[in-house]
């Protein structure tokens, strides 16, 4: 029987509470060698809600699995429905001082490393070298018979095609907000007629995003290099990430048990504070700006 993953956790408690003094963020980023991995709360300011803050999707909205997608005809149809309007507005989010201070830091060479668990591609945008994206990005659709990737404006353009009259027919379902999986939420009645496409490469295949599901399993050989990352890292420094999955949760482990500094930087208490050198509890965009200009020369 499967079961679903873990999507939210309950905190413990036990730990002295979370500080507002970046001092030891500034001393050990100053330092040099840093690693950052960051997660959904650093994109929270360029409009894209994180998974479980005080306003997280997981309140109204729960992602589809892997299981789930597989699994049928019309759970797919239901996905590609909703991200149709939701990719397009995540198309549309640019990067936040968080971004750009975290590009600043690696442009410095104070942090030689970015581990990111978002899918929107604004680490990227911001100017961030080799950002290595834990759970794939929605800016590209892999075919899961021919395994061809293909840029998800081509899909788009394809799915517009398909479903002439779809998003003006939607647009009173329009949430909002889009959530971080990249899909607006929308009831079953306005995305029945919705046509899916086949892969364009072998005619037949399921189509889909080149992210990591819910329920399925990060890369082995992605999880290899963020390992070495991880290893090679004087402190690790998490940001906006509540480490709820297991799939950033594990690097936070693996630091600890080497005796890194482990670094944590959230609104909330997160699944990792219990192996954390120092825990802030900041705006991220406020703090990152604070912590750039305290290690500039």
């Amino acid at each position: 029987m499967r079961t679903r993953p873990t999507l939210t956790w309950e905190p413990t408690g036990g730990l002295p509470p979370a500080s507002t003094d970046i001092g030891a963020v500034v001393d050990a980023v100053r330092a040099g060698g840093a690693v950052v991995l960051s997660g959904a709360g650093l994109s929270t300011e360029s409009g894209i809600p994180d998974y479980r803050g005080e306003h997280g999707s997981l309140r109204k909205h729960t992602p589809m699995t892997y299981q789930e997608f597989i699994g049928g005809e019309w759970a797919r149809q239901r996905y590609w429905a909703r991200s149709q309007l939701g990719w397009r507005a995540m198309n549309r989010a640019r990067p936040n001082a968080g971004h750009r201070a975290v590009a600043t830091l690696v442009e410095a060479g104070l942090v030689t490393g970015v581990i990111t668990q978002n899918v929107d591609g604004l680490q990227q945008a911001a100017g961030a070298r080799e950002v290595i994206e834990l759970h794939g990005s929605l800016s590209r659709v892999r075919c899961l018979s021919c395994g061809r990737l293909s840029d998800r404006a081509e899909l788009d353009r394809r799915l517009r095609e398909a479903n002439p009259g779809f998003e003006a027919a939607a647009e009173r379902y329009r949430a909002a907000r889009v959530n971080p999986d990249g899909d607006v939420d929308l009831p079953d009645e306005a995305v029945r007629e919705f046509r899916v496409v086949a892969c364009a490469a072998c005619g037949t295949g399921v189509l889909k995003p080149d992210v990591v599901f819910f329920g399925e399993n990060v890369p082995p050989e992605r999880v290899a290099r963020c390992r070495r990352h991880v290893d090679g890292a004087a402190a690790l420094l998490v940001l906006g990430s509540s480490l709820t999955v297991m799939s950033g949760l594990r690097f936070v482990r693996q630091a600890a048990d080497a005796g890194t500094p482990v670094l944590i930087v959230n609104q909330g208490p997160t699944r990792g504070d219990r192996w954390a050198t120092h825990r802030v509890e900041l705006p991220l965009g406020r703090a990152l700006d604070d912590l750039v200009a305290r290690v500039r020369p």
